[in-house]
């Protein structure tokens, strides 16, 4: 007995549709995901108000004037890098972390200049730092 055998058709799998669905899956999860940022810096701003607020005895005052230049308590540094920054910092507080630091900028001093101050605190792990305003005057 001889069968008769029907020469089998070849099978194929396509795989455009399922390659469709995994990037249409990826885009969905692309969309869909949130990114969260974190800040290493914590600040306390301060807000304007009418009354004064009495200042502690013993503080440190960072003012950055309208070219990007640094003074600590009234004192000009020498250069304008981090490195520095931090030495007078660390030489004006004597290592203590717990003394208050303003940072009062001018409004037309660089971004950066102040967020190199802040960082440059922040380094050194200071505790308690606020940023100046002025009152409104309208």
């Amino acid at each position: 007995m001889k069968f008769k055998r029907e020469p089998r058709e070849e099978l194929e799998l396509n795989l455009t549709p399922l390659i469709d669905v995994v990037f249409l899956l990826l885009i969905f999860f692309m969309v869909s995901t949130t990114f969260q940022k974190e800040s290493e810096i914590s600040l306390q701003l301060p807000r304007a108000t009418d009354t004064e607020t009495q200042s502690p005895q013993e503080r440190i005052e960072v003012i950055i004037n309208a070219a990007g230049r640094y003074y600590i308590n009234d004192q000009e540094l020498v250069k304008s890098d981090v490195a520095s920054l931090q030495n007078a910092l660390y030489k004006v507080s004597g290592g203590q972390r717990d003394i208050p630091l303003t940072v009062r900028a001018d409004a037309q001093a660089p971004h950066q200049a102040v967020v190199t101050a802040m960082d440059a605190a922040g380094q050194l792990g200071m505790l308690r730092m606020s940023i100046a305003t002025s009152r409104s005057t309208e």
